[in-house]
């Protein structure tokens, strides 16, 4: 079976409530897409954009409540991930298709494909807050409202001009790299051609490394007691648990590896049982990581910061809304973000919200209450 001949997720897996489908023609991409209250003609739409590595599927707790609410709620599989098709598979290809641009591109092709001229919110978690925020940005007579989890946003990068006669600081890279315990940043390591086959061909096994990599990055790992980090100095950032900053000489399968939780603690995970994290290895066993890590590498390697600076100074000014988890390092990874977010970024910010129990997977570790939280939001933005 070809990719384009793959069928929809198997029904067996998701909650009742949710259907998958395939949608065509999106931006050059045949896009798959979970959906729920799809019933019902006209409801207003509601897109959530999932992170790494995650997938559709990763809305799959509150895709149902969100819809009981009145809402049109579709996930889609993002470009480079899942059963969605179209997108270049390669290290040496079309990294360009994968800048944050053509992915707010993605968004609204996808919104339009359905059938829609406007959507009530677009909601991202992780490294689809980026999206989200993006889309609101760009296009907030489309969008009219955001949700952010586990990434705050900063704001568009500034001109270059602007820092013209600033210093240029540190090479945080080398300043990691001679730490007494040598270290480096994980999206740089994403962003080198190891990456994929570190993990995609891990001793362990795609379901055991996905298996530690959750547990290490959520409330189940006791060490997670995130906090506000001074300044961007590889002091400051090594901090930080290793997922984030790396041992220098070790891969990420292997860093997380160290973490895997025990039989006990698998048994007693509610939020992500074992045959939930078969879609995910089964996903992510066929198709490999590197369409995930295309993001990153355009983040890292800044060939496309240029049409990004064209927004310099701009504001999201739709109403907003953060939620993360407060055993969330992501919510400090890049010291300021969080507050530049609240202070500048967003002009109708309406709540920052920390959960309790809840790491970098809020939504699916603390789903009944990022539901209502999101669920006052709309109503709030609708009204």
């Amino acid at each position: 079976m070809n990719d384009t001949e793959l069928p929809p997720l198997d029904a067996a897996v998701l909650p009742p409530g949710i259907r998958s489908r395939f949608v065509p023609g999106v931006n050059g991409m045949r896009m798959h897409v979970l959906e729920a209250g799809f019933e019902t003609l006209y409801r207003p739409l509601v897109l959530l954009m999932h992170g790494f590595p995650e997938l559709a599927y990763s809305w799959r707790k509150i895709m149902v409540p969100l819809a009981a609410a009145g809402f049109h709620v579709v996930a889609p599989d993002q470009r480079g991930y899942g059963r969605t098709t179209g997108w270049d598979p390669d290290y040496d290809g079309d990294l360009g298709s994968y800048r944050l641009l053509n992915l707010a591109r993605d968004t609204l092709g996808l919104m339009t494909a359905i059938g829609y001229r406007s959507a009530a919110a677009v909601i991202g978690h992780d490294f689809g807050a980026s999206v989200a925020a993006w889309c609101a940005l760009v296009r907030p007579d489309v969008f009219h409202s955001v949700a952010l989890m586990s990434a705050p946003f900063a704001g568009p990068p500034a001109l270059p001009e602007a820092a013209a006669n600033r210093s240029a600081g540190e090479d945080i890279h080398a300043a990691l790299a001679a730490l007494p315990r040598p270290r480096k940043h994980y999206q740089w390591y994403y962003s080198t051609r190891p990456a994929n086959a570190d993990m995609h061909g891990c001793p362990q096994g795609v379901h055991d490394f996905l298996r530690a990599y959750f547990h290490h990055k959520s409330a189940d790992w006791a060490d997670n007691k995130p906090y506000p980090l001074a300044s961007w100095t590889a002091p400051e950032l090594a901090k930080m648990p290793t997922y984030y900053i790396m041992d220098r000489d070790r891969n990420m399968a292997e860093m997380v590896a160290a973490e895997m939780p025990l039989a006990a603690e698998i048994a007693a995970c509610r939020w992500l049982p074992d045959h939930e994290l078969a879609v995910y290895a089964e996903e992510y066993g066929r198709t490999g990581f590197q369409g995930g890590l295309q993001w990153y590498r355009v983040r890292t390697s800044g060939r496309f910061e240029g049409e990004l600076q064209l927004f310099a100074g701009r504001t999201i000014d739709v109403p907003s809304l953060f939620i993360a988890g407060k055993s969330d390092w992501g919510t400090y990874q890049r010291p300021g973000a969080i507050e530049r977010m609240q202070d500048a970024a967003c002009t109708q910010m309406v709540g920052c919200h920390l959960l309790d129990g809840a790491g970098h997977w809020v939504q699916q570790e603390q789903p009944e209450a990022v539901t209502e939280l999101l669920v006052q939001f709309l109503r709030r933005a609708k009204g």
